[in-house]
């Protein structure tokens, strides 16, 4: 092992565990050791991974077990340290099952990464103790800022609540001081992130609720556009959507997953709501917020899910009209309730209906993207696809990595230019920049 070890990161699965990585890479760079952009160039790799679903796991396991044979073998002294959701599910089965693995850092232990690698490696990280600071590496147009962590709910299909634990609000004071430092680092674009952003404040004994975390960082200085995602509809309160209402860098966009339109089935999710309230809530929002943009997920084949239940939420999604709406098949989790409910719904059963919800969901979505063509819009520039020769951006309309890019015609990396939408390819959009 070299007197300073290199140490690069691989991470998987949802944007909070993109924060677990850039707060541990931002203790890396507080240490004695470096930090390598790619993989090839570190002496200890560490894999973050996302085990909230079967698919999520086994992607987490097959890139580990890549990890291992490709790239361990390369060169005498390399280590691998797996972190994030897999450890904190499985436990202890992992070190018997990966003995190539030199030490596994669950979610709730990450803050020990230094530790776990002076053990590793031998070498000192310089005397850097203690938890991790809420600093952060991050660089670039855009950046999730998490505002809590954990979860209070009990759906039963959901794995969160034993991965991550109960639910913990940062303070607002911490949001807004991280917020102000992402800025610093270049960041245009907030996107506020949590397991469930709406549940901010109830384990806090200030009264803050997730309107004032709005409120606090629309204040930061150069935090051009503020966007919300994970809000449960029952906590779209009127004061959210003022809080929304008010503050012009607050993006029109809310993402709600609402899981299923179907009563029975979301009561046997143990969640509330029905396509009525859901329409009604969505009444609501597009009253207080005409131009807002709709993002939410379903889950089909749920235990118990009858063909009545699927044309419901179809008709649902017709009558919402979302802009977007990501679709999965329902995946029986270990440990969950859900597993081993009766009535469980062959695989290729489950498929199907999750392709005709999607198939719907994707005729409504293309037809509002087809909507925005001839009108102006702004555009945060992300990058440029060097292959097609063209610049890639999002318009607020569009959340980082799910929703779709703008292609247009100029324009540099964390500028927001106006631009008049010329065609739309399914999701995306074309633009030309105006005055350009």
């Amino acid at each position: 092992m070299t007197t300073r070890p290199a140490i690069a990161f691989i991470t998987l699965g949802c944007p909070k565990n993109e924060v677990d990585t850039d707060r541990m890479r931002a203790a890396v760079l507080s240490s004695a050791y470096t930090l390598a952009d790619e993989p090839e160039n570190a002496d200890v790799v560490v894999v973050n991974t996302c085990s909230f679903i079967r698919d999520a796991t086994e992607e987490s396991v097959s890139t580990v077990l890549e990890v291992a044979t490709d790239w361990l073998p390369e060169r005498e002294g390399r280590l691998i340290v797996v972190a994030g959701c897999m450890p904190a599910r499985y436990g202890d089965e992992l070190s018997q099952a990966m003995p190539e693995v030199a030490a596994f850092l669950p979610v709730a232990e990450e803050s020990e990464l230094l530790s776990v690698l002076e053990r590793i490696t031998g070498v000192s990280a310089a005397g850097v103790q203690g938890a991790l600071a809420p600093s952060r590496t991050a660089s670039g147009p855009s950046a999730y800022l998490q505002i809590s962590d954990g979860c209070h709910r009990a759906c039963a299909y959901c794995t969160i609540p034993a991965i991550r634990g109960p639910y913990v609000s940062r303070t607002i004071a911490e949001i807004v001081a991280e917020a102000a430092e992402l800025v610093a680092l270049g960041a245009r674009e907030l996107v506020l992130v949590g397991q469930d952003t709406t549940a901010y404040g109830r384990d806090l004994d200030s009264g803050d609720v997730l309107a004032d975390v709005v409120r606090a960082v629309a204040a930061v200085p150069g935090a051009d556009w503020i966007r919300l995602m994970y809000v449960q509809p029952d906590g779209v309160t009127d004061e959210l959507l003022r809080a929304i209402a008010e503050n012009p860098n607050v993006v029109r966009y809310l993402d709600i997953p609402l899981q299923h339109a179907a009563r029975p089935v979301l009561r046997a999710m143990r969640r509330s709501g029905d396509a009525a309230s859901f329409l009604t809530l969505i009444e609501r929002i597009r009253a207080t917020l005409p131009d807002v943009v709709l993002r939410t997920t379903l889950i089909a084949g749920f235990p118990g899910e009858t063909s009545a239940d699927v044309k419901e939420t179809q008709r649902f999604l017709e009558a919402a009209r979302f802009d977007f709406a990501g679709v999965f098949v329902y995946s029986p989790e270990d440990g969950t309730t859900a597993a081993v409910m009766p009535d469980q719904i062959p695989l290729r059963t489950r498929r199907a209906r999750a392709q005709r919800l999607r198939d719907t969901a994707d005729a409504i979505g293309f037809e509002r993207a087809a909507e925005r063509v001839d009108s102006i819009i702004d555009v945060l520039i992300e990058g440029m696809d060097e292959d097609e020769g063209v610049i890639i951006g999002r318009w607020r309309g569009q959340a980082p990595e799910i929703d779709g890019v703008v292609l247009l015609d100029s324009g540099r990396p964390g500028e927001i230019v106006s631009a008049r939408v010329v065609d739309s390819l399914g999701y995306d959009l074309e633009g030309e920049v105006i005055g350009s």
